[in-house]
């Protein structure tokens, strides 16, 4: 959502100051962006969904920058792109800098430690209208961090979405008016005019991107929905708009009905559509072409026009603060429900919610927005504008590079503390059980507990000339000298996780290591309760496997879930290994940990180790007698472990033991933890398999 005002040929608004406003200001389409951002506000405080507003508001931004560039071309004019750009974020930047200062605070204040690495990089990317970017390999990176709430930050992504347009768009109008120049040098192009040419280039920027964000969201929609490629189209259709509408001319009371029926479909598009899942391919056209049948019918003059009500004060006022409440409405409504525990605000949280947003963005219009763009010292030369907007970024950059410091300081602090500080498992075997675990920093970190996750990176070699193209996730791990055994690791990241202690055992003793491996896809047979994609790479797995004939495989045996029945069999588990068996190939069968309702670590750090809301009783993590007990003696060569008891233990399963975090999120056990863990898997792994 931009803050440039309303350029289009219009009336000015009864009763308002003339001199406030531009000759060519339309109310209504301050009205527009008003009740766009009241949906924003609406859908997220009280429906917890996406509301298609800000589709609107790229839409608007685009037809507000081509009406402008237009005019100066027309008017014959200079561009002036240092100065535009000058201009532009110098108005941009000083609110969202005032507003990611106070998202900073309350993240000190409310959020748990574990989560400051993540606002403090997307403070970053929001200053440097990268947002989308990074939450676009966030949205796609399964490992993650999963926290429980989301980011106070994350909704910059629509601004540094149009930031980057923003740039764009400007080198587009100026290279259109120097490829005009060539073109009239040709006879056949000689009476091709500036509105042709960008229309021309416009039209293709909108079916290019249309068709690419159309593939992408189909195959990719959670990369696609901050993909700025696939939302260039939006951008492109508000230019388009633009150039056309001196030669949109419907009747009056046409113009009634695309008012009405704009708005009927702007308003619904949320309720009706699931925004957050099908946007932005071609389903986005709802309530971008709402939006713009809403600025076709523009001023319409009759009584009954939906302008009537976009033209009123109230809306137009709320239009003037827009950009301010998009950015302070989302940080205050996921503080707020961080600091009191709510899920979903009910009507009168959520109008406190709202009211505190618009008073925050009142104050922040009036008293930084405002105030700098009318400041005419930066506004005598260029290089003034560009210290304002220096000194706006170094207001933020400060604070959070000694924040960040300050976190790494202590990262390697916590770090450099003796082994025997932090026992992890081992706190859990007979001869520790006894003993308090000594006064130490728990491990790891916070800083480094997003990326605390066991993996093997090196890709397969060998028999990737045979390799299924469904297993691109096949790693390999190779031992210096001699090859002793071969194992392949199948099923998803709770697989994953336990290479933190077999990938050292792995290495200690010779042992090849594969591992195919897809997020959330157990392994099994073919179930009706995994998605075709699952099935399809279980299936894949199974016939590597076979053609590969490894000594064993390893899997995790058992299913967790956050409710009762808080574990069971997985499903097709016993049948999708018996081919196995059948070939000579052992299988180790692991017992899954517990899965919980909440993150585990940010619980801790907000209660404490101690805290009884953060040790969840046994007999709600895992199931009595285990489900792993219906598995034995039915295969031949099925092998069982169960390492639950240096997990949970005396009935309970915490969040710390031993001073180091169980878990880096709801369900995945940390790396660190699992190492903790290396004798005890050893031990149990040869006593069941009886490897020596």
């Amino acid at each position: 959502m931009s803050v440039a005002r309303t350029e289009a040929a219009a009336k000015p608004l009864p009763g308002a100051s003339t001199k406030s406003r531009k000759p060519t200001f339309r109310p209504e389409v301050q009205g527009l962006r008003a009740l766009a951002v009241l949906m924003v506000v609406a859908y997220h405080v009280w429906l917890g969904r996406v509301s298609g507003g800000v589709d609107i508001f790229l839409l608007i931004s685009a037809f507000l920058l081509t009406l402008s560039f237009v005019r100066k071309a027309e008017a014959g004019r200079p561009f002036g792109l240092v100065a535009h750009w000058l201009h532009l974020f110098k108005r941009l930047l000083p609110a969202a800098v005032v507003v990611i200062l106070g998202v900073l605070a309350g993240t000190w204040l409310i959020l748990p430690q574990s989560r400051w690495p993540e606002v403090l990089d997307q403070a970053w990317a929001s200053l440097l209208y990268s947002q989308n970017w990074l939450l676009a390999n966030t949205a796609v990176d399964y490992y993650a961090q999963d926290h429980a709430g989301a980011s106070p930050l994350q909704h910059f992504w629509s601004l540094s979405i149009q930031g980057q347009v923003f740039i764009l768009w400007p080198l587009v109008f100026a290279g259109a008016a120097g490829l005009l120049v060539l073109l009239r040098r040709i006879p056949a192009c000689a009476g091709m005019t500036y509105r042709g040419l960008l229309a021309v280039v416009f039209g293709t920027v909108f079916a290019w991107s249309l068709a690419y964000s159309a593939e992408q969201t189909a195959t990719n929609q959670a990369y696609a929905y901050f993909d700025t490629r696939a939302r260039l189209w939006e951008f492109a259709l508000g230019s388009l708009l633009a150039l056309a509408l001196p030669y949109l001319k419907p009747a009056r009371g046409l113009r009634v009905v695309l008012g009405w029926a704009g708005l009927a479909a702007m308003v619904s598009c949320g309720l009706l559509l699931t925004v957050d899942r099908s946007f932005p391919g071609y389903v986005a056209l709802w309530p971008t072409l709402a939006g713009a049948a809403i600025i076709t019918a523009g001023q319409t003059g009759s009584r009954f026009g939906v302008d009537r009500i976009l033209s009123s004060k109230p809306l137009v006022a709320l239009g003037d603060n827009s950009y301010a409440l998009y950015l302070w409405h989302w940080p205050v409504l996921v503080l707020a429900l961080a600091a009191t525990g709510v899920e979903a605000p009910n009507l009168i949280q959520g109008l406190a919610i709202v009211g505190a947003s618009v008073v925050l963005a009142v104050l922040t219009t009036r008293f930084v927005e405002k105030p700098l763009r009318d400041w005419h010292w930066p506004k005598l030369r260029a290089w003034r504008t560009a210290v304002v907007i220096v000194a706006c970024g170094a207001l933020l950059a400060g604070p959070v590079a000694i924040w960040q410091t300050t976190l790494t300081a202590e990262e390697s602090a916590t770090a450099a503390q003796p082994r025997e500080l932090t026992p992890g498992a081992a706190a859990l075997t007979p001869g520790n059980a006894a003993m308090p675990a000594p006064d130490a920093r728990i491990i790891p970190g916070p800083a480094a507990l997003d990326n605390d996750w066991a993996g093997i990176q090196d890709p397969c070699v060998g028999a990737n000339a045979t390799l299924d193209p469904i297993l691109e996730g096949c790693r390999q791990a190779v031992p210096e000298g001699e090859v002793t055994k071969r194992i392949v690791v199948l099923g998803d990241s709770h697989s994953q996780q336990y290479l933190g202690a077999l990938a050292p055992i792995a290495a200690a003793r010779g042992w090849e290591l594969v591992t195919l491996l897809m997020p959330a896809c157990r392994f099994g047979a073919e179930s009706e309760t995994r998605n075709a994609e699952c099935n399809a790479y279980n299936q894949a797995s199974a016939a590597y496997v076979l053609e590969h004939r490894p000594d064993a495989v390893f899997t995790v045996a058992s299913l967790t879930h956050e409710e009762a029945p808080f574990e069971t069999e997985v499903p097709g588990y016993l049948d999708g290994v018996r081919p196995f068996a059948d070939a000579g190939i052992e299988i180790i069968g692991i017992r899954d940990n517990p899965r919980f309702t909440f993150n585990m670590p940010e619980c801790v750090q907000r209660n404490g180790t101690e805290a009884h809301e953060c040790s969840v009783p046994l007999d709600e993590s895992l199931a009595d007698p285990s489900p792993l007990e219906g598995y034995r003696g039915k295969v031949e060569g099925l092998h069982l472990m169960d390492l639950s008891d240096f997990i949970c233990a005396r009935g309970i399963c915490p969040g710390v033991v031993g001073n180091v975090y169980v878990y880096k999120d709801d369900n995945h056990l940390t790396r660190t933890y699992v190492e903790t863990m290396i004798p005890m898997f050893e031990q149990r792994l040869l006593a069941a398999t009886g490897w020596d």
